[in-house]
């Protein structure tokens, strides 16, 4: 039964209040997480459809709002894209705040009530690809942002990611992590395959940050921020740029046809900018490495509270960057255009790993160890290029939650991959058991204890039936 003091009858019509574009008749705006509740406190995000070509530049602002959760009344809100006159306007060169939208968070966001903060994890403007729109930095996109959920007043932010054009938004929940000399910790995964470790009191680094020269752009119309923030510690946890020597080279003949597919493409370190499908200097596009999906995404990594370790999945895939002209298709100048990543006869054009887990050492800020996600695929082993090559385990580039207990890090391989669940010996990553399911994993695992015995359930699906598995010892 709907509750009648909430609201309109128990009903909150979220689009009211929304700042909608003045040119696009379309609601681009939906939810693709729950709301977060904070004690009395009900935090909603915002989500967009995913911008390679949006019709137009100017869309639906993605604001965070606060509702009270007995009677929905509008606490506070956030503006991702400010006002004039607000904080971070100024990133926003040519006024183009104003006319530009997105900057949604469309992954789960986190709170610490102690700090009285939930942190919103904020994604870009309009153009996922083409951000000549929206010249400057671009606040408070691309950034963890922490907030006083009762008040809604910002508290700090930091931005990982300066005006975005390689769709590295925001992906995933925050980690909170209190790491075992007290520290109180936050750590932004990324699609960029950086772990950000900061103080979430005071969203100071933990490590030292570097900003650094990155590539700039030559596609007309666009801007480019001359520096991104790199962080000192802890390293990149999968491959970031792609060089000749990412290039896959089980044989001396895969490594020459792979250097023959990638000719027509840019290539470069992390922020190489995307590029026209018929640029001057006869290329079709960038090769960006990690590409779209990351590196990280949705699901995120976990933290053992008692021993100060992080363990992150990944996937390495190569997305490509090739701007043609809006056109018909988008009053902005540049779109996505059709591309797909080359191969060679069906092999990733890097070298595996395609998809690891990683554990790193927040005490140090170090690498403990990496393993794959998952065993060499058949279509890999059979592959006749291949006949007689000895291979180690490739892994496959495929999206899994982890979970870790006191004892052991559970990994399954996600959607695309085997249907098998392994328990791994967290210290090294030796895989000590695997588990057969009906299905591949899909989301993240989760542990309860009930009359004293503990229990793992998890989504499947893939290629089977839609369902829960719950797992136990007997």
């Amino acid at each position: 039964m709907p509750l009648e003091s909430f609201a309109d009858g128990g009903i909150l019509d979220l689009m009211d209040g929304m700042r909608f574009s003045d040119v696009r008749e379309d609601r681009d705006i939906t939810l693709t997480f729950p709301p977060l509740v904070i004690d009395d406190v009900l935090v909603v995000g915002a989500a967009h459809q995913v911008s390679m070509r949006p019709p137009h530049a100017d869309n639906v602002k993605g604001d965070v709002r606060a509702f009270d959760i007995h009677t929905g009344e509008l606490l506070w809100t956030h503006r991702n894209i400010p006002k004039p006159g607000e904080e971070g306007y100024e990133t926003w060169l040519n006024d183009s705040a104003l006319m530009t939208g997105n900057g949604g968070v469309w992954t789960s966001m986190s709170a610490d009530t102690d700090l009285g903060l939930v942190y919103l994890p904020v994604e870009s403007g309009t153009g996922d690809r083409f951000g000549g729109d929206r010249p400057g930095t671009n606040l408070f996109t691309g950034s963890v942002v922490a907030v006083d959920y009762r008040t809604g007043e910002r508290k700090w932010y930091f931005q990982h990611l300066r005006h975005d054009i390689w769709d590295y938004d925001t992906p995933t929940a925050p980690i909170l992590a209190d790491l075992p000399d007290g520290t109180k910790a936050l750590v932004q995964l990324t699609k960029q395959s950086f772990a950000y470790v900061l103080n979430r009191e005071t969203g100071e680094p933990i490590w030292e940050m570097e900003e650094r020269p990155v590539p700039q752009t030559d596609v007309p119309g666009e801007w480019t921020s001359p520096t991104q923030p790199f962080p000192t510690k802890p390293p990149a946890y999968d491959r970031q740029g792609i060089s000749e020597e990412d290039l896959v080279n089980f044989t001396p003949e895969i490594f020459a046809r792979a250097k023959e597919a990638v000719k027509p493409y840019r290539m470069g370190p992390l922020y190489q900018p995307p590029s026209l499908a018929n640029a001057e200097d006869g290329t079709i596009g960038t090769l960006s490495l990690p590409g779209t999906l990351g590196g990280t995404n949705w699901e995120g990594g976990v933290y053992d509270p008692e021993t100060g370790m992080l363990y992150v999945a990944s996937h390495t895939a190569v997305a490509v960057l090739s701007l043609v002209p809006g056109a018909e298709f988008s009053t902005t100048d540049w779109i996505q255009g059709p591309a797909r990543s080359p191969n060679v006869d069906g092999l990733p054009i890097v070298q595996p790993p395609w998809g690891r887990i990683t554990a790193i050492d927040l005490n140090e800020g170090d690498i403990e160890w990496t393993m794959a996600n998952a065993d060499t695929p058949e279509r890999i082993k059979n592959h006749p290029l291949l006949e007689g090559v000895e291979l180690d385990r490739t892994g496959i580039p495929t999206r899994a939650g982890l979970l870790v207990t006191k004892s052991l890090l559970f990994a399954g391989e996600g959607q695309g991959g085997n249907p098998v669940f392994r328990a791994h010996d967290k210290t090294t990553g030796a895989i000590l058991a695997e588990i057969d399911l009906p299905a591949s994993q899909t989301g993240l695992p989760m542990t309860y204890v009930q009359n004293g015995k503990q229990y793992i359930v998890m989504a499947v699906s893939g290629n089977g039936p839609a369902e829960l598995v719950a797992l136990a010892l007997p």
